[in-house]
């Protein structure tokens, strides 16, 4: 990973975003967009599951990774 100098003279890491990050990151924002049309069809079993599994784990690990 890159690093960064500050004004300061310290070093802070640079962020920097894969194709891992953009796949995870599609397939959570895909999940959300499921989830949802789910939930407007009345669906409410699959629509929670979906909409936890989107924002608890997908679009976190989107940013982690």
């Amino acid at each position: 990973m890159a690093k960064k100098t500050t004004k300061s003279g310290g070093q802070r890491a640079a962020l920097s975003f894969t194709r891992v990050n953009l796949l995870v990151g599609v397939a959570g924002l895909l999940t959300l967009t499921v989830g949802y049309w789910l939930l407007a069809q009345g669906s409410i079993t699959a629509a929670p599951l979906l909409l936890v599994l989107a924002y608890i784990v997908l679009l976190p690990l989107a940013i982690i990774l």
